[in-house]
């Protein structure tokens, strides 16, 4: 769903953007509480590890992909809608500006649709699933699935939205396709979502909020984080995802070959140009670390003294 340059128009972008710099504004000064020492360190590795799996394409039906968009998960692992907004920008911003995935220009609609809507409708669905559920953590991996899965569709929405405004694609178009393949890629998400914390449940509930062990060590995040961004990235679907899938179909792909504003580097498109498979690897163990290096460094500024 990474909005590449050209697909939405200036003054979309400029909204999004402006609303989007407020937001996170305002995120760093709540999410001030949830990063003492203990937390920081779970900023970086939850990062690092959405950013690495947002690498690995699933297939779809009818020759589409999706992957993780990890809002949900991002929110509920760090015990926080803040800081979860806080970990899916970093994300977004670091593979807009080494990857070159998403655009530059659109940023900040990227960053509203991901960081806003996905973890906000993630977060507050959770909440409201576990009540219905009776509160127990043993349902929080299903309550949370089915609130991530949502997420995407909801996010997806938005999307279609800011196209529409855009003057991109006509939104009878846009919202009932855009709509449709992401309630395919929502069930990928809330799968993925519902493993993980099912797994964190049961193995390292240190990793978790509200948990009182203390914290495990770092060799198996770290190490899960490394074979998740370079060895599974390497069988990723080069299948296009669904924003793209929706773009060839209704016209408007060539919009994005026709804007493209790049930062110059070698880690464009998770390659590195004559290392084939090697270069792929590389980018997403470098983008992994950058990652966590970023919102590291973000928990150690923005937490208070007494955190």
């Amino acid at each position: 769903m990474h909005i590449p340059d050209g697909f939405v128009s200036v003054p979309v972008a400029g909204a999004t953007g402006l609303v989007s710099l407020a937001g996170l504004l305002f995120a760093s000064a709540r999410s001030q509480a949830a990063f003492g020492v203990r937390r920081a360190p779970i900023l970086g590795l939850t990062t690092a590890f959405i950013f690495a799996a947002q690498m690995i394409n699933f297939p779809v039906a009818g020759g589409t992909s999706g992957h993780l968009l990890g809002g949900t998960l991002a929110a509920i692992m760090l015990g926080s809608p803040w800081a979860g907004m806080l970990c899916i920008a970093t994300v977004l911003i670091i593979q807009a500006v080494l990857f070159a995935d998403g655009g530059i220009t659109a940023l900040g609609a990227n960053i509203f649709n991901m960081a806003f809507v996905g973890v906000w409708v993630g977060w507050m669905l959770t909440q409201t699933l576990q009540r219905l559920f009776g509160g127990s953590k043993g349902r929080l991996p299903l309550a949370a699935g089915i609130a991530a899965g949502v997420s995407v569709v909801v996010a997806a929405i938005a999307c279609a939205i800011e196209l529409a405004l855009s003057g991109t694609a006509p939104i009878g178009i846009v919202l009932p396709a855009m709509t449709g393949i992401h309630i395919l890629i929502g069930v990928g998400e809330g799968l993925i979502t519902g493993g993980v914390l099912t797994y964190l449940a049961t193995a390292r509930p240190d990793l978790l909020p509200g948990e009182q062990q203390k914290f495990r060590g770092w060799l198996v995040p770290v190490v899960s984080i490394v074979l998740v961004a370079g060895v599974l990235s390497l069988v990723a679907s080069a299948w296009p995802d669904g924003l793209e899938k929706v773009a060839e179909n209704a016209g408007f792909i060539k919009l994005g070959e026709q804007v493209r504003i790049a930062v110059p580097t070698p880690l464009a498109d998770y390659e590195i140009p004559g290392l084939g498979p090697i270069g792929t690897s590389i980018a997403g163990l470098v983008g992994s670390a950058v990652c966590f290096a970023v919102a590291f460094g973000i928990a150690q500024v923005v937490r208070t003294k007494n955190a």
